[in-house]
């Protein structure tokens, strides 16, 4: 090893226990921030994101948001639009952070009183580092006066990203934005988007989050990494949640990201099982796709009443996987009526049929439960000791079992 090396590789040491030193005062003089009373159910609501990324722009959303309503998915719970990332033109000469003018003419305050007057809540986005994973202006060093902003433009959301913040310690960069929102007194749901880099599930909660983000982003797929690793399938999301039930319960919630349903890269069979897996995790329903051209079947899947249900029971307990051999699964989820929902998942490449001992589930011996299908709605017939399914490749059947 080189001089140069040597000393490289000894500063690299230095500055490391420079920083764990730093987080481990950090910790002990952190103090949790009262909960806000917000997100008593996991929130529901629409992101540019996913379908529009940085082609965004005031008409977009207004349309999204008509759509929201005439749809229908309004009056099914979801309620907040989110604006994503590009929204952002550049700060003004006193530092307040301003819309991009041609995307957005009439400004933002004018687009969340329009949202507003949908009965809708209105969300913004940005980041905690000095530039948003766009390379548009962050609130580091802002963030007062970013959340006086949002207050001032009628926000009730802020999605707050991690991008360009590799330096900063995650806890206290999200503490300090909590801070920052409550001084306003203007309550707003704070949507923590760390990707699980620094555990957040363990500390989201104290620093006021109301949901944080467990993996790397959602991409519109079943299984399967992209871009280098950093996007995750259905399936590889689905697979990092099990050990997290415990962070989750009113106004704290896990968020394996945004819905994909509707994107076009998986069936319609996919979409389902996606959308009733984050309901059984009790994830929050944040739809990301075309609303004014969606087909009838994907709205269905987005509206789906008994599935919506289970995500938004008060008890707030998140589901968990019991079983999981040669590609199935059996996840259950308690609920507050003292029924119980259970999801078999099938991730084969064949439809399979599932016979699961309700007692290795954890339901007492010598029982009799009656069963209603979420996805259909209907009551099927009262099971005493084994529940038997035919489930589709790559799809769920999923049923809320109730004790006679």
């Amino acid at each position: 090893m080189s001089m140069k090396s040597l000393l490289q590789w000894g500063l690299a040491i230095v500055c490391g226990l420079l920083l764990a030193s730093s987080d481990v005062h950090a910790q002990m003089a952190f103090q949790p921030r009262p909960a806000n009373g917000l997100a008593l159910t996991p929130p529901m609501g629409w992101n540019s994101w996913n379908k529009f990324g940085c082609n965004i722009s005031e008409a977009t959303l207004r349309a999204q948001a008509d759509a929201l309503v005439s749809t229908g998915m309004r009056d099914a719970g979801y309620v907040y639009l989110v604006v994503d990332d590009c929204w952002h033109g550049a700060r003004d000469a006193h530092g307040d952070i301003q819309p991009d003018p041609v995307r957005f003419p009439s400004g933002i305050k004018a687009l969340a009183d329009y949202v507003h007057g949908k009965g809708l809540k209105f969300g913004i986005y940005s980041d905690a580092g000095a530039g948003t994973c766009q390379d548009k202006p962050g609130s580091r060093g802002h963030e007062f006066q970013d959340a006086a902003q949002y207050a001032r433009w009628g926000a009730d959301y802020l999605k707050y990203d991690w991008c360009n913040a590799e330096d900063l310690n995650a806890r206290s960069s999200y503490a300090t934005m909590s801070d920052a929102i409550r001084a306003t007194g203007r309550p707003m749901v704070l949507s923590i988007c760390e990707w699980g880099l620094h555990q957040p599930a363990k500390w989201g909660a104290a620093v006021g989050g109301n949901l944080w983000r467990t993996t790397f982003d959602i991409w519109d797929h079943w299984s399967g990494r992209g871009n280098k690793g950093l996007w995750l399938g259905v399936t590889d999301i689905i697979d990092l949640q099990p050990g997290l039930e415990s962070a989750a319960g009113p106004g704290h919630w896990n968020d394996p990201d945004m819905l994909e349903v509707g994107n076009g890269g998986m069936s319609d069979t996919e979409y389902r099982s996606h959308f009733a897996l984050w309901a059984m995790l009790a994830a929050p329903l944040i739809a990301g796709n075309d609303l004014t051209q969606m087909s009838r079947e994907t709205l269905a899947i987005l509206t789906a009443p008994e599935i919506i249900a289970i995500d938004q029971d008060k008890l707030g307990v998140q589901g968990r996987r019991v079983v999981k051999s040669d590609g199935q699964e059996v996840w259950i989820r308690p609920l507050s009526d003292g029924a119980t929902a259970v999801l078999f998942l099938n991730r084969a490449e064949t439809a399979v049929k599932m016979d699961q001992d309700l007692v290795l589930l954890g339901f007492p011996a010598n029982g009799e439960w009656k069963v209603r299908d979420a996805w259909r709605r209907k009551n099927m017939p009262r099971v005493k000791s084994k529940l038997s399914v035919q489930v589709p490749a790559h799809g769920t059947q999923v049923f809320v079992l109730k004790s006679i």
